[in-house]
């Protein structure tokens, strides 16, 4: 009975796992000052493909608000949203070093930082416990 009491009873939220929300949420806040930034480009010029604006300006809202999802339950503790995490930092890695490499050096360290930060905290063993939940719990997707 103490078993079944034991895994009913909701678990802790390490910090680990609000600050990759935290993170995570700063980023899409990012994305969608980026994507604010663009349509003003777009809006005082005219782009060569108006079919591809529109296109990596619904990209850049659609990203931001799947960041925010994967925060939201990140913080509720589901494990999908560990590869989802992990997929983005590394795209975002992607992009921070060859920025770093062309000597935009302020810019590739406020991607590189927060994706190596997410990345380190993803796999420690409080977030992963927390994120590996299996049993009862109907959060285990």
């Amino acid at each position: 009975m103490s078993e079944t009491a034991s895994q009913s009873a909701p678990q802790a939220r390490p910090a680990g796992v609000t600050v990759i929300a935290v993170i995570l949420v700063l980023e899409a806040l990012s994305l969608l000052t980026a994507a604010g930034w663009y349509l003003y480009g777009l809006l005082t010029s005219t782009p060569t493909s108006l079919g591809g604006a529109i296109f990596t300006l619904v990209f850049l809202v659609v990203l931001a608000l799947w960041l925010v999802l994967v925060s939201y339950h990140l913080v509720k503790g589901y494990r999908w949203t560990r590869s989802a995490a992990l997929v983005f930092q590394l795209f975002v890695i992607v992009i921070a070093v060859p920025t770093l490499s062309a000597g935009i050096i302020p810019v590739g360290l406020a991607l590189l930082v927060p994706a190596a930060a997410v990345l380190l905290v993803l796999f420690t063993k409080p977030v992963l416990a927390y994120t590996s939940r299996t049993g009862d719990n109907p959060k285990v997707l």
